[in-house]
């Protein structure tokens, strides 16, 4: 019996039975904080092993490219990518990153999509994946590439729907299509004004000879017609120059419009997200919030759009805005699946993104003209 409840337990560390150490009088010692000098990195590492060397490498071309000097960046960042070994995987993402970041700022900008491109393929989690397409977002805005950005930002956001900044980015980048549209059609540009911030996106901000598809102050001696020309030859030739530039005026106002639309749509829903937070926040994020919002108000007064049509597209943009998925949102884990999940998880194409998010609205607008227009037939 005795052997039985033995075996069943009754053991007891030593340590249970030994005598804890007295406690000193006073005070307890100071923590005292290792010291770096500014720019510690310089100094000589010889003695290092090579992660350690390799670390310190980079921290030279992080201050590198703080100081804007990107070429001398560049060539740090490129020859710790060479002696890394492939284990170290956190330090490579970071290295190839900075490489691309620099590529862009020297004017290289295939090479640094090159560079994006591999890491959303090597993507892993959902915290990899943002903050590649956050890279391919900067790369495609310093390139002034406006529809690879609205493209990269859809991204984003379908990665991250409650996202209100990446909206508002979203809507901001829809109006500057509007000099993009002027630039594909031969005729002016209808005169409408957009007011950010610190600057006025209009739909053509050139004017006379500096701007190619603005008709000039003055015309070219060459284009002078002849004063022996008569007027009704003159009359013919601007009835069929008005005639081929008709439709291409329509298209270009219907894509404004449309552009216009997406941008109202964006800036309505990054104001109900903001709205929706505000009551979470305080100090200088409740501060940026109400600005913020005051700044979207501002910008939809130059719409145009009636009080109907904005509710419509309030209710449209807002059907899945729920305190409990912005909880969700917010408080989020990072997702660690494989590269094929990752892809599902953003969409493939812009029109997939836009068939998702603007359709109803687009829908509402194609019944009401064809209303109108039906209207117009039977009035006639």
């Amino acid at each position: 019996m005795e052997t039985e409840c033995w075996l069943l337990g009754g053991e007891f560390e030593d340590s249970m039975f030994e005598e804890r150490p007295e406690r000193r009088a006073g005070p307890p010692a100071s923590y005292r904080a290792k010291l770096c000098e500014p720019q510690w990195f310089y100094e000589e590492t010889e003695g290092s092993d090579d992660v350690e060397a390799l670390t310190i490498q980079k921290f030279r071309g992080d201050l590198a490219y703080r100081q804007q000097e990107y070429q001398k960046a560049l060539q740090e960042y490129s020859s710790i990518s060479e002696k890394l070994p492939p284990t170290n995987f956190a330090m490579k993402r970071d290295v190839l990153e900075g490489q691309a970041r620099c590529l862009a700022h020297l004017g290289r900008h295939t090479e640094a999509l090159t560079i994006a491109t591999n890491l959303e393929m090597k993507a892993s989690n959902t915290d990899h994946l943002t903050t590649v397409l956050c890279l391919q977002l900067a790369i495609c805005s310093s390139l002034q590439n406006v529809e690879n950005t609205i493209f990269c930002l859809q991204k984003l956001i379908s990665l991250h729907p409650f996202n209100p900044w990446n909206w508002g980015r979203l809507a901001e980048a829809y109006l500057t299509l509007g000099p993009a549209l002027s630039a594909t059609f031969a005729s002016p540009p209808s005169q409408s004004h957009f007011t950010s911030s610190d600057k006025t996106v209009d739909a053509c901000p050139h004017s006379g000879k500096d701007c190619l598809l603005c008709f000039p102050e003055t015309l070219p001696e060459s284009s002078v017609f002849s004063v022996e020309t008569s007027s009704s030859e003159n009359q013919t030739n601007e009835n069929t120059l008005n005639e081929s530039q008709a439709p291409e005026a329509e298209r270009r106002d219907a894509e404004w419009l449309e552009a216009q639309t997406k941008a109202c749509a964006s800036f309505i829903r990054a104001r109900l997200l903001l709205q929706l937070t505000q009551s979470q926040q305080t100090s200088f994020a409740l501060e940026r919030n109400l600005r913020t919002q005051q700044e979207i108000g501002d910008k939809m007064k130059g719409f145009n759009f009636k009080e109907g049509t904005l509710l419509l597209i309030a209710e449209v943009m807002g059907e899945d805005i729920v305190p409990e998925k912005i909880k969700d949102e917010v408080h989020s884990e990072v997702k660690c699946v494989g590269s094929a999940a990752l892809t599902s998880l953003v969409i493939a194409s812009s029109k997939e993104f836009e068939d998702k998010w603007f359709r109803k609205i687009k829908d509402h607008f194609c019944s009401f003209e064809n209303r109108f227009h039906t209207q117009i037939q039977i009035s006639a």
